[in-house]
């Protein structure tokens, strides 16, 4: 049993990463054995994604003042928040996963930017590309365009060239 200032601390810590982090997930643990919940944690750590299982009473105190608040109507039973400071796509991408093949984890809500999200619009979320994907494809474009723009300017005294040695050639020939 926890005394009152040992659920003090853990209100404040988590007060403190639920205003740092940019989506928070609700989920429904209940019927997972400690195998699968430790596979749960280590794709969720991997990706540097936080998950924490806590009381529903020192979650509603946790989340006042903060867009976790809104899910206030789902702390019933027990419960897990992943939460993520990063990337707000990769919390949902791993959760969808795992619940396909563990129908015992269930995606209660999330909150992303203010906004109270349901199980279909943390699927959604779930399919679109990661922020290190994003990345890498905006780096492509950003490094695709110069490339592409030297090979233009490169091509006019190209064929400038090719046009003097068919002259050239024409000439030789006659």
């Amino acid at each position: 049993m926890l005394n009152i200032s040992q659920k003090k601390e853990i209100v404040e810590r988590l007060t403190k990463t639920l205003e740092e982090s940019e989506i928070a997930i609700l989920v429904d643990y209940k019927g997972l054995n400690v195998a699968e919940m430790t596979d749960l944690r280590a794709r969720l750590r991997a990706e540097d994604v936080h998950i924490e299982v806590v009381k529903n009473s020192l979650l509603v105190h946790a989340s006042e003042g903060n867009d976790a608040a809104l899910m206030k109507d789902f702390y019933k039973g027990p419960n897990a928040i992943v939460l993520s400071k990063k990337d707000p796509v990769s919390p949902a991408k791993i959760l969808v996963d795992f619940a396909k093949k563990n129908e015992k984890l269930e995606i209660r809500a999330g909150v992303l930017s203010g906004k109270l999200l349901n199980q279909d619009e943390i699927k959604q979320l779930a399919k679109l590309p990661g922020k290190e994907e994003l990345l890498s494809k905006l780096v492509y474009l950003l490094n695709a365009v110069p490339t592409s723009f030297v090979n233009v300017l490169a091509g006019v005294p190209r064929g400038l060239v090719n046009a003097i040695s068919a002259i050239k050639d024409q000439k030789e020939a006659a």
